[in-house]
């Protein structure tokens, strides 16, 4: 599959039916490639000819490689598939994307659509989410520490490993005290709970996610609610748990019943509590941070799945607020 030309230098020759998806549209991924990995690329016919550190040559040749076996093997690569490949490799150059993309893939609605780890962090926690009972993802946003866990939890109910999904979310922005805002019960707290509802109507079609939450079997509610509640059978998610209390979570990490599963996201640099309230998440990082059967996974710009310049956004934010050029106490949301 390949030949040498120079030092530093590969021609690689493609299989005709890989070219499509390595190359992808007007070469948009040899263009990543080059930009992770720092060679030069240029396309000769059907061959990749590869320029640059002899290290960093063979690294691109080995993410090739893998990419036209995974692909010979079945798996149908997207673009999405050939960037993930990269980072992670030129990451960590042991990484197996075999065990990477066929055991990281979840299919949610039990149909054909897949939702995909797209970083190492991104992986681990979904196998952390598989082996023990409670876990917490936290990161900055755009890092999918929601979406996967909504992913798993489809996934669970679905096949019956749960009879039910309870979505939780602090009001923060209300105080809690909702009675001020217009409408029916309801209509004053979808706002806050509605990055859930597109999440779930982005894992199941909307007539069946319409059934599912009149029927209660998912329930997307503000955190208060679950107050003197046992949940059992149920896979419970709370997300945004930077703006909850100390109290609110105590309480709810002592709401899991048996047969039940929690996930807890939240980003700490992202505190809209009060000045002097401590934020609940915060606290349980130190608090049961050592329990055994609860996991923590932390995500970083690295694990961002927008727009690449949001990885760039969040890693000058997480810079900036290092030099403390901020002041104060670090909490609440740039304005």
């Amino acid at each position: 599959m390949e030949g040498k030309s120079a030092a530093g230098t590969r021609t690689i020759a493609l299989p005709d039916d890989s070219v499509e998806a390595l190359f992808g549209p007007y070469d948009e991924n040899l263009r990543f490639i080059e930009s992770v990995s720092g060679v030069r690329l240029s396309t000769q016919g059907h061959d990749l000819q590869v320029a640059g550190d002899p290290a960093a040559v063979a690294r691109v040749e080995q993410l090739v490689e893998r990419l036209v076996a995974l692909q010979q093997d079945g798996y149908p690569l997207s673009n999405g598939d050939v960037k993930t490949a990269a980072e992670l490799l030129m990451q960590d150059p042991s990484a197996d994307l075999r065990d990477f993309f066929l055991k990281a893939t979840l299919r949610p609605g039990g149909g054909r659509r897949t939702v995909s780890a797209r970083s190492l962090n991104q992986k681990r926690y979904i196998e952390a989410i598989e082996r023990v009972d409670v876990v917490f993802g936290i990161g900055p946003a755009g890092t999918g520490k929601t979406y996967l866990a909504m992913a798993q939890a489809v996934s669970y109910l679905l096949s019956k490993r749960v009879t039910r999904i309870i979505l939780a979310r602090p009001a923060v922005e209300a105080g809690e005290k909702l009675g001020f805002l217009p409408g029916d019960l309801q209509e004053k707290v979808n706002p806050y709970l509605r990055p859930l509802y597109d999440a779930l109507y982005d894992m199941i079609d909307g007539e069946r996610a319409a059934r599912l939450l009149e029927r209660g079997t998912i329930e997307i509610a503000p955190l208060a609610f679950m107050r003197g509640r046992t949940l059992n059978d149920a896979f419970v998610i709370l997300d945004e748990a930077q703006n909850t209390s100390s109290e609110q979570m105590k309480m709810f990490l002592t709401r899991l019943g048996f047969g039940s599963k929690a996930v807890v996201t939240g980003d700490i640099t992202q505190i809209d509590l009060p000045p002097g309230k401590t934020s609940g998440l915060v606290e349980a990082i130190k608090v049961v941070g050592q329990v055994e059967g609860i996991e923590f996974v932390y995500f970083d710009d690295r694990d961002v799945v927008r727009h690449r310049v949001v990885q760039q956004i969040v890693k000058a934010y997480a810079a900036y607020t290092a030099t403390g050029s901020r002041g104060g106490t670090g909490q609440g949301s740039p304005s």
